[in-house]
C-alpha cells in the first residue's frame, strides 16, 4: 500500500523546476511522454495542458478545487452532465429521469453497455454504492476540507441525522431511484458536479478509498485517491507525480466518441509568466487563467484566446470567529474602505464587472436593488471609531491570501492582496499578512478558525442559486465563523422551492439578507481566458469548466 500524502500538496517549491522543464522544448517533451500521431498519421495526439497547481485529490468525492475537477472530468462521468457551452443540466450516464410529484424521488434510466476502466460493469448497483458511500462517511471524511460538496448539498451524513439523502434503490441494472427527505430544486443540476461522479465500486474497495486520515486542517489521501481513480470517462488514469504532472490516456472501451486526443499531460506550472513562456516555447499546448497583461501580446503572436463566460465571484471573506470581525460596524467599515472599481480597473482582466452580491447576474434570484456599501473612506474611519478603534488603538487583522496559484475568479491573488492591503491601510487598519500555498490555504480557511479576512471565490458548478449562496451560507462553516439561524432557515426554505418563478423572489430576499448581515464582501466577476497553440482548432470552453478533452480539435 502506498504511504499517505498530505491531501493538499505544496507546489511552490516545485514551480521553478517545473517551469524550467516546461521550457525545454516541444519535441523531446512529447516523445518522452509517449506522444504520437493519430491513426491518420497527421496529428500529434498528445495534448499538454499547463495546470496552475496539483490536484488536491484524484477521488472527486474528496475534492472541491478546480485543478482536481479538471482531471476528474476526463476520468469520471456522472448521471447528469451539462449542455455544451452552458451551465444547464443534460443527460450523461443517465439517459433520462423523472421526478415524483412530491419532489422527493428521482428515477433514472441508465445507459447500457458502459464499463469502468477496470472492466467492471456500470449499472444501478454501482450508482447506489456511490451515493450510499458518501452518505456513510464518518469522522475526518466528513470535514469540509474533504467531502465538501456532499456536506453542503446533502446537508449532512447518515450519522449526523441532518442528511437529506433518503436512499437509493436499484429496480433493475438500468433503472435506479434516488430519494430525498426534503425537496431540493437544484438536485438534478447538482449531479453534474464531479463530486457526484460514479466511480468503480470494485476499485473503491480494492484500494481502500475511504481510508483517509490526518486532521481537518491537514487531511491525508487514501491509496485510491493517489493512484487508482477509476471511472467511465473517455480517459483513464495513467500516472501522477505530485509537483510535476499527471497523465491520462484514452480508454479503449469508452462508450462514446473518443476524439483526436489520445493522451493528456497536466503539467504543473504554478507561475503565470512561466505558463506563458511554456506555451511560447511549444512545450505545452494551452493553459488557463491568462494574466491580463499577457492577452495583447499573445493575441498579436497568433495564439488562440478563448474566454469563458464569467460565472464566478471573487470575494473578501470575514471570519467572525475573530471577535473584531464579529462586530457588524467593523465589517461595514471594511466594506466602505474598498474601492471595487479601482480593484477591477488596476488588477483584474478587461471585461471584469464589479460584484454587488455573491452570485452573477445570470443566476435566478439576483437582486438588482440589493444594499451596497459605496467607497467612503471617511465613513469607514467613523465606523471604526464607533467600534472603539482609533489611531491610538488601531484595528489589527490577519489578512490571509494564497500564493503561486491562479483561479478563474482570482487570476493574480498577490496583486489583488496588494491592492486591497493598500486600501484597508488607508483607513487605519493594521494588517498582518499571512500567505500560504494553495493546498495549505484551503485547508486553513475551510478546516479551522485560525484565519481572519481572506481572499477566496467561486466558479459556479451548475445554474442554481443554491450553488452560490447556499454553498457559502447554508449552515455553520469554518470559513465564515458565524451562526445565523435566520439566514440558514431562509436558505433551507429557498432551496426546497420547486419552480423558478417562486425561487426568484425568495432568493432576491436572501441576497438582501446577506447584504445586510455582511459576512463578506463580493468584489468582482472576473473574465477567465485560456490561451492555446495555433494547432488547437477548437476547445470546448464552458462557464462551469465542464471541459472534456476528447472534444478538442487539433490541426497538426
Amino acid at each position: 500500500m502506498l504511504s499517505s500524502l498530505r491531501r493538499r500538496l505544496l507546489v511552490g517549491g516545485a514551480t521553478v523546476a517545473i517551469g524550467a522543464l516546461a521550457l525545454s522544448g516541444c519535441t523531446s517533451q512529447r516523445d518522452d511522454n509517449g506522444g504520437g500521431a493519430d491513426a491518420g498519421g497527421d496529428v500529434d495526439s498528445t495534448f499538454v495542458f499547463g495546470a496552475s497547481g496539483d490536484p488536491s485529490s484524484l477521488d472527486p468525492a474528496f475534492a472541491s478545487d478546480g485543478e482536481s475537477f479538471r482531471i476528474s472530468r476526463q476520468i469520471f462521468e456522472g448521471l447528469v452532465g451539462v449542455e455544451p457551452g452552458t451551465a444547464d443540466p443534460a443527460p450523461m450516464l443517465a439517459e433520462s429521469w423523472e421526478q415524483s410529484e412530491d419532489g422527493l424521488s428521482y428515477t433514472f434510466q441508465l445507459k447500457e453497455g458502459v464499463t469502468f476502466h477496470d472492466g467492471s460493469e456500470f449499472n444501478a448497483d454501482a450508482v447506489c454504492f456511490n451515493f450510499d458511500r458518501q452518505n456513510d462517511f464518518t469522522g475526518i471524511a466528513q470535514s469540509e476540507s474533504l467531502s465538501y460538496y456532499w456536506g453542503k448539498i446533502m446537508r449532512g451524513y447518515a450519522d449526523t441525522g441532518t442528511s437529506i439523502y433518503g436512499g437509493c434503490e436499484a429496480a433493475s441494472p438500468t433503472e435506479v431511484t434516488i430519494t430525498l427527505t426534503e425537496p431540493f430544486a437544484g438536485f438534478i443540476p447538482a449531479l453534474s458536479l464531479p463530486a457526484f461522479a460514479i466511480q468503480s465500486p470494485t476499485a473503491l474497495q480494492e484500494y481502500n478509498a475511504d481510508e483517509v486520515g490526518g486532521t481537518s486542517e491537514a487531511p491525508t489521501l487514501s491509496e485510491y485517491a493517489q493512484a487508482h481513480p477509476t471511472g467511465t470517462g473517455p480517459f483513464q488514469f495513467d500516472s501522477w507525480e505530485p509537483g510535476a504532472e499527471a497523465t491520462v490516456t484514452a480508454y479503449d472501451g469508452y462508450w462514446g466518441e473518443q476524439g483526436q486526443v489520445q493522451q493528456v499531460i497536466f503539467r504543473v506550472i504554478g507561475d503565470t509568466t512561466a505558463r506563458r513562456q511554456a506555451l511560447e516555447s511549444g512545450s505545452i499546448d494551452g493553459y488557463d487563467l491568462v494574466a491580463p497583461a499577457d492577452l495583447g501580446a499573445l493575441e498579436s503572436a497568433g495564439y488562440m484566446l478563448t474566454n469563458r463566460d464569467p460565472f464566478n465571484i471573487l470575494y473578501l471573506g470575514m471570519n467572525q470567529a475573530d471577535p473584531a470581525l464579529a462586530d457588524i460596524r467593523v465589517r461595514q467599515a471594511i466594506a466602505h474602505a474598498i474601492d471595487k472599481q479601482q480593484l477591477v480597473t488596476q488588477v483584474l482582466p478587461e471585461g471584469t464587472t464589479v460584484a454587488s452580491q455573491f452570485m452573477p447576474d445570470s443566476v435566478i434570484g439576483f437582486n438588482s436593488g440589493v444594499t451596497t456599501y459605496e467607497f467612503d473612506q471617511e465613513g469607514a474611519k467613523a465606523l471604526l471609531a464607533e467600534a472603539g478603534y482609533t489611531d491610538a488603538n488601531p484595528l489589527t487583522l490577519t489578512f490571509n491570501y494564497p500564493v503561486n496559484i491562479s483561479r478563474p475568479y482570482m487570476p493574480n491573488p498577490e496583486q489583488i492582496f496588494t491592492n486591497l492591503q493598500s486600501q484597508l491601510q488607508a483607513v487605519g487598519i493594521v494588517l498582518n499578512p499571512v500567505s500560504n500555498e494553495w493546498g495549505e490555504y484551503l485547508d486553513l480557511i475551510q478546516g479551522g478558525s485560525e484565519h481572519g479576512i481572506h481572499l477566496l471565490g467561486w466558479t459556479g458548478d451548475y445554474n442554481d442559486p443554491d450553488n452560490f449562496v447556499g454553498t457559502f451560507f447554508g449552515g455553520k462553516s469554518n470559513e465564515w465563523g458565524f451562526d445565523n439561524a435566520e439566514l440558514f432557515s431562509a436558505l433551507t426554505s429557498a432551496r426546497g422551492i420547486a419552480t423558478e418563478a417562486e425561487q426568484d423572489p425568495a432568493y432576491q430576499a436572501v441576497n438582501e439578507q446577506i447584504a445586510q448581515f455582511l459576512p463578506g464582501i463580493p468584489l468582482a466577476n472576473p473574465v477567465p481566458t485560456l490561451a492555446f497553440a495555433p494547432r488547437v482548432k477548437s476547445y470546448p470552453a464552458s462557464p462551469v469548466q465542464d471541459e472534456v478533452y476528447n472534444e478538442i480539435e487539433l490541426t497538426e
